[in-house]
């Protein structure tokens, strides 16, 4: 899935986790937001997440993801799961355009309408428009920079922003 309009990079590194996402929303080929936060905490503020597409489904995703979360105290693994499970098989969810990162002190996922619940190697995860930029830029930061993860992100999603056009510099960043 590609998504327009969004870049959200998550980081673990040195015992820390940061979430960040820009604030730009494009409708075609026009800005018609520049502060839009696609990056929130859920369950009791002990998760975050961030997500790429269309907002209104990307907001059921992530109340569907806190009612998993109640259900299963709080584990992310199997909530993230059953999330995708549900995503997957339900004639409804199947058609919802988006896909989340979601984090914790301890795990980090992709979560997608595929089916997928993917747990990135490294600690770094970009998805949207210029996650891979992002994702790129924070894993150089990672290995040649003393930085802490919030650092990081900033500095990354900068360069995301530097590079693609769907990306602006009105970041949003949550940590652990």
């Amino acid at each position: 899935m590609k998504f327009h309009g969004t870049t959200i990079l998550a980081v673990r590194h040195k015992g820390n986790v940061a979430v960040a996402g820009d604030g730009q929303v494009t409708l075609n080929n026009i800005i018609i937001k520049h502060t839009a936060k696609k990056v929130r905490r859920i369950y009791n503020d002990k998760i975050i997440v961030g997500f790429a597409g269309a907002t209104a489904d990307a907001l059921n995703l992530s109340e569907r993801l806190e009612k998993k979360l109640e259900r299963y105290n709080g584990n992310l693994t199997r909530s993230a799961v059953e999330l995708a499970r549900d995503w997957r098989t339900d004639k409804y969810l199947r058609r919802l355009e988006a896909i989340m990162i979601a984090v914790d002190e301890k795990n980090m996922f992709v979560i997608s309408g595929n089916g997928d619940v993917i747990e990135p190697d490294g600690g770094v995860m970009g998805i949207g428009s210029g996650g891979a930029s992002a994702q790129a830029a924070a894993t150089a930061l990672i290995k040649h920079a003393d930085m802490d993860a919030a650092d990081i992100v900033k500095e990354a999603m900068q360069i995301a922003g530097s590079l693609c056009v769907f990306t602006n510099d009105a970041v949003t960043i949550e940590e652990l």
